[in-house]
């Protein structure tokens, strides 16, 4: 179903944080930072696949992306909703569902056997597609994922994720560059706000948190190996 009610974004953004931190998809560590993809290092750590686990907050999360995304792309802006491998997949098929569109996912590369395919499903010429994963950092991942839906002849030029990190100054010129816009729900900013009000974490911990996401690449140059 169509979600027809519209939270004003910083209220999305609240909500979303919030419920991030309640079931536990939160993770901050100043002592021991995680180990990013990057292999650089981080003091925060978020687990969007959580969500999956959840049924009333993953519905209401995905009647917040759908309605994000028809505010701010158009409410007849799309034909297909693809999800990038593996994370998106679950979160396209319920925005496809709440969208009543075609749903077909990505693969990070050719699967090597059969057709040899990246596009699962039907994805035809002239297409306009949005590309819906769980969170974007820098928006490098993206770029093969949209390139391999414009293959097909269909267009990509938006995105939607729950989850951005909103630390990267270069992540959404990168996008823009490459014909793409990005939607989100709530950043790192509106999950540290909100840690702070509920006193999810100590004020140490929150501290040093903020440190990093206000220079992030000096934070972990400075801690790298």
């Amino acid at each position: 179903m169509i979600p027809n009610s519209f939270p004003s974004k910083d209220e999305i953004a609240r909500l979303t944080a919030r419920m991030l931190l309640e079931i536990g998809a939160v993770h901050f560590n100043a002592d021991e930072p995680f180990t990013l993809a990057s292999g650089l290092p981080s003091p925060t750590y978020i687990d969007c696949r959580k969500l999956i686990s959840y049924p009333r907050i993953r519905s209401t999360l995905m009647d917040f992306l759908a309605v994000t995304v028809m505010r701010e792309a158009g409410f007849e802006a799309f034909d297909n909703i693809a999800g990038g491998e593996t994370a998106g997949i679950p979160f396209a098929a319920m925005v496809a569902e709440r969208l009543a569109l075609p749903m077909t996912y990505v693969r990070k590369k050719p699967k090597g056997y059969g057709r040899n395919a990246r596009i699962e499903g039907a994805m035809s010429e002239g297409q306009r597609v949005l590309l819906v994963e769980d969170l974007t950092t820098d928006g490098g991942s993206k770029l093969s994922f949209v390139d391999a839906i414009r293959d097909t002849g269909a267009t990509c030029g938006h995105t939607a994720v729950i989850f951005y990190y909103g630390i990267f100054p270069e992540t959404v010129p990168n996008l823009r560059d490459h014909g793409v816009e990005l939607h989100h729900l709530c950043t790192w900013w509106d999950v540290l706000a909100e840690a702070r009000e509920q006193g999810s974490f100590s004020k140490e911990t929150l501290d040093e948190v903020e440190a990093f996401l206000n220079a992030p690449r000096p934070w972990q140059e400075a801690r790298k190996g």
